[in-house]
């Protein structure tokens, strides 16, 4: 059983991942507007993720007999200058994230509490592959400043993008 603390942590945790979400469903919107229906698709698929890791959490915590307490969910930015200060914010977002989770297994690890930290594991995993993949792009559209052949290209990369149900989500019914 989770103590008090941590799942207070992890129920905040979970508003964080709905934020998630909706940042980057707000980011998509920006793309739609820009035209770049690749990068927009990209965004739709990580709010995806990010909603399925909101979910993960919520089914730690009914596995571990507790009750979620939903806080609110802020209002994301929805005003960005470019592609490339849109993945920068989304680098910036997902090192905050990372954070948070490392809180969380911090908190664990102290308490001694191994199911948690063993459930992190994947979690912690997951984020640095999310701060890659925020990286990489930063790098493309850093090489490319202002070719609009380049972002045309990359936008055609982004739109291949699958989602793919997260791993700990796959035995869910």
């Amino acid at each position: 059983m989770l103590s008090k603390k941590l799942a207070d942590e992890i129920s905040g945790q979970i508003t964080k991942e709905a934020y998630s979400a909706y940042l980057y469903m707000s980011m998509a919107s920006y793309f739609e507007v820009e035209t770049l229906p690749g990068f927009a698709h990209w965004m739709r698929v990580q709010a995806q993720e990010e909603s399925c890791h909101a979910m993960i959490f919520f089914n730690y915590m009914a596995d571990q007999g507790q009750r979620v307490t939903f806080g609110a969910i802020d209002a994301p930015p929805f005003e960005f200058s470019s592609p490339l200060d849109v993945f920068k914010k989304t680098l910036a977002h997902e090192k905050i994230v990372t954070k948070s989770i490392y809180h969380l297994a911090e908190i664990a690890v102290g308490e001694k509490d191994f199911a948690t930290q063993k459930f992190l594991d994947w979690l912690i995993s997951e984020q640095v592959e999310e701060e890659k993949n925020a990286s990489t792009l930063i790098g493309k559209l850093d090489r490319i400043k202002n070719s609009s052949e380049g972002l045309f290209m990359i936008d055609a990369e982004l739109a291949a993008r699958m989602f793919v149900l997260p791993a700990p989500l796959t035995t869910v019914p």
